[in-house]
């Protein structure tokens, strides 16, 4: 037996692999399809980690599986390359984004070659190719020409280290994504995208699809649909109303006051009527400072402001109540205006404490005196609702007041946004929009797409907020597409979540110059069967691309309504130290180093071994040398080979429930309980110091998903024939997966006193008398009278005695 060559037989096999196109899917082909979709890497300069290793492993190893069981499988990879990393860097080093993306994605093909990963390599993506952003380009087109894209001046989150506008999503806790430094707001036009349009669509399209269920919490969580009501409250001093939104209309009884945003358009509305207008611009000023993360905290001082010269009525009451602005109420939030319970709602019950207003119950069961009450009760100081004591009841009764009344009615709202969809950047699709003088926005004819990001020597971003764009009079100076007179480009790019808001499709047919994708070949594909991916991404990447291929499928591109018909999630993999890994902490782990001391199988191996995929772990390299003696082991095995290819009678059942538990923890995503199957077997193997070739022949194919390189190179040394990845995989028989014997406990009262081996299926009688012979349940039993006996088949007996 020859010494195991990792470094030569690897290459050996990925040159196999590559030179005969063995992973290669087929449109159209008469088996069964199988489309397994892993998160395309951001090529960043760093190279692969190992969390990109385990992110893939999973899908790899069913992938590899399905093709032993015959289907046509689609395993595709791409590369998610426009964005602000790779913009920084180019800006940072002199080098063209270009230049640095075709270096970081041919680093990262290097790599994932060098592990193995059976990716379709003929269906490479890359977002920054004219070839495929001219669909991204059309996507928005299609869009824009059914009213999804519209502008607008806002507030927004504004990164002044990156110069750049941020979505909610991206600022997440007052912080940018790409930088991590504070974001400030500034008032800015902005391109959106109408995702709300489509909230209701998001949320019944998950009822029909196989996600994890702490996926869909967090995509329900995300849009944030909520029932109430649209109340109108009157301006005592002007011919105007206040629309606020509440989904607890049923306590407008206990209004005392209300809260408009400082950005509110009304205060500008009546500035000259309001006495205090000086001191409402100071605050609004001081406003614009803060994040908007900051001005909705929870746990912070209550400030505000009253209005001098605005006072709002009580639609149900008639009361006059003041009006406040306070920078926790903002524009970008349902009406822009609260009303205020201060009785049961904290917030309301700060603020009211602080500037000394009114505090009125209306639901019993607390003291208010002390507390906002914020349970459920009996409805008080509320006329017709008085008495009422379900929630559901009040909130039905005064709807239909607010109806009879004229100044409210029933209605939903979404605490997810319409997307900001523009960066004031170099690097991302341009977006293909002209502004005309005379026609107004204009859209890029289909035909003149794509519209081609120019080549720009000085990329770095402006320090007005405008993109590098606007400074290169050859790309932004053109003629208007419909009217031919003179008109301007808009500069403004698109965000990174744009091309992988629909590259699963492009997967589907990548070279197609015609349309996105062949419609065949989409209705061949979709959907995507089985996606995985990181939990960071499950609501805005997966909202996202929902949206975008829902929209699609409404105007007939896609066959399908949902793109993903189930959705897994990995967990990471952490430092040594048990902590996330940072460079700073010193505790990455870089998988070149491990393929070049123990190889790829080694690595493949040990990412699905060190504890429950889904669950975050800690790197041990210890249990890296362990999988590498397993490996060693396996190769070493050849040694035991007797003639034979059936299975020999000492490891019939040994083989048949190895079979049974790695076909099925494959698939439920129990990839290290596979593993330790196979392990077990192996030491059931050395034990019984011979394995049969049919035997080992198994083995290497049920081991071939996970270390594909020694398994297939064993597959030769032993002239099985062909080559593994060609192979069916193995079938087991049930009846041969049951042990002869099983252990039970015997119970007492419910205590365990004993335990016993018994024959599989044996009954009631037959244990029975087993448990009273046995030595411990003879001493438990000693002067008492049994009263009853319970028996669960293959599990326990217990005796009720005293």
């Amino acid at each position: 037996m020859q010494e195991y060559n990792f470094l030569a037989v690897e290459k050996k096999w990925q040159d196999y692999w590559d030179a005969h196109n063995s992973f290669r899917a087929v449109n159209g082909s008469p088996k069964p399809k199988f489309y397994a979709l892993v998160e395309f890497p951001y090529p960043s300069g760093h190279g692969m980690h190992v969390g990109h290793i385990k992110a893939y492993s999973g899908l790899e190893v069913v992938s590899r599986k399905r093709r032993l069981q015959g289907y046509n499988v689609l395993f595709p990879i791409g590369f998610d390359a426009y964005g602000l990393p790779t913009e920084n860097t180019a800006v940072k080093t002199g080098v063209h984004p270009r230049v640095v993306t075709d270096q970081n994605i041919k680093k990262f093909t290097g790599q994932l070659k060098r592990v193995g990963f059976s990716f379709d390599w003929s269906r490479v993506v890359d977002t920054t190719e004219e070839g495929y952003y001219k669909w991204t380009q059309w996507i928005f087109l299609k869009m824009f020409e059914h009213g999804l894209v519209f502008r607008d001046k806002t507030l927004v989150n504004y990164c002044p280290s990156c110069k750049v506008v941020l979505s909610n999503e991206d600022s997440q806790g007052g912080k940018c994504d790409i930088c991590h430094s504070e974001i400030v707001q500034k008032t800015k036009e902005v391109w959106y995208l109408r995702i709300t349009e489509y909230a209701d669509k998001l949320l019944q399209g998950l009822e029909t699809v196989d996600y994890l269920p702490n996926v869909k919490l967090q995509q329900e969580n995300w849009i944030g649909k909520s029932t109430g009501a649209f109340v109108n409250f009157k301006i005592k001093e002007q011919d105007e109303q206040l629309r606020i939104y509440t989904t607890r209309p049923d306590t407008l009884y206990g209004v005392t006051f209300m809260v408009m945003a400082p950005e509110h358009p009304l205060i500008e509305k009546y500035r000259s009527q309001i006495a205090n207008i000086a001191e409402l611009d100071a605050y609004k000023a001081e406003c614009a400072k803060k994040t908007e993360f900051e001005r909705t905290q929870l746990v912070k001082d209550k400030t505000g402001v009253k209005i001098d010269g605005l006072t709002a009525v009580n639609p149900l009451t008639g009361k006059e109540i003041p009006i406040y602005i306070s920078d926790y109420v903002m524009m970008g939030y349902g009406t822009g205006a609260i009303m205020a319970v201060p009785a049961h709602d904290t917030r309301d019950y700060e603020f009211a404490k602080k500037f000394g207003i009114d505090i009125i119950e209306v639901i019993k069961g607390g003291d208010i005196s002390k507390e906002a009450y914020t349970g459920d009760g009996e409805m008080v100081n509320s006329d017709t609702l008085n008495g009422i004591t379900n929630k559901k009841d009040a909130i039905a009764k005064v709807l239909t007041v607010l109806e009879a009344k004229g100044c409210g009615e029933a209605g939903v709202q979404y605490k997810m946004k319409d997307w900001a969809f523009n960066r004031q950047r170099y690097w991302g699709e341009p977006i293909p929009l002209v502004h005309c003088p005379q026609c107004g926005i204009v859209a890029v004819p289909y035909g003149e797409l794509p519209l081609r990001l120019p080549p720009l020597e000085n990329f770095e971003p402006g320090t007005d907020g405008e993109s590098p764009l606007a400074k290169l009079d050859s790309f932004v100076n053109c003629k208007c597409p419909k009217c031919g007179g003179a008109a301007k480009r808009e500069t403004d790019t698109m965000p990174q979540w744009a091309g992988s808001s629909w590259y699963f499709l492009r997967y589907c047919d990548p070279a197609n110059d015609k349309c996105l994708a062949d419609m065949d070949a989409l209705k061949y594909w979709m959907p995507v069967d089985w996606y995985n991916g990181g939990m960071e991404h499950v609501t805005r990447h997966m909202i996202y691309s929902r949206f975008w291929h829902k929209f699609l499928y409404d105007i007939g591109a896609v066959p399908t309504p949902e793109p993903y018909a189930k959705r897994t999630a990995q967990g990471l993999i952490l430092g040594s130290d048990g902590v996330k890994m940072s460079k700073s902490r010193g505790n990455v782990i870089d998988p070149n180093d491990v393929v070049d001391q123990y190889g790829a199988d080694v690595l493949r191996v040990y990412v699905l071994f060190m504890g429950a995929y889904e669950l975050a772990a800690p790197w041990s390299d210890d249990s890296v040398k362990g999988c590498k003696r397993f490996l060693d082991r396996i190769w070493a095995m050849q040694d035991l080979v007797t003639d034979g290819d059936e299975y020999s009678d000492a490891l019939r059942s040994a083989m048949h429930k190895t079979i049974r538990k790695v076909s099925e923890d494959i698939e439920s995503m129990g990839f290290n309980t596979a593993i330790a199957a196979m392990m077990k077997l192996v030491n059931q193997i050395y034990t019984n110091g011979s394995i049969t070739r049919g035997e080992y022949r198994t083995l290497l194919i049920l081991l071939n998903p996970f270390a594909p390189h020694i398994t297939e190179e064993l597959f030769e040394v032993m002239g099985f024939g062909g080559v593994l990845s060609e192979q069916a995989w193995p079938e087991f028989d049930p009846a041969l997966c049951v042990d002869e014997q099983v252990e039970i406990v015997v119970q007492l009262c419910g205590k365990i006193k004993s335990k016993l081996m018994i024959p599989t299926g044996a009954d009631e009688e037959t244990v029975v008398k087993m448990a009273l012979a046995d030595e411990k349940v003879q001493e438990a039993l000693a002067g008492k009278t049994i009263r009853k006996q319970i028996y669960v088949q293959n599990k326990l007996v217990n005796f009720v005695a005293n």
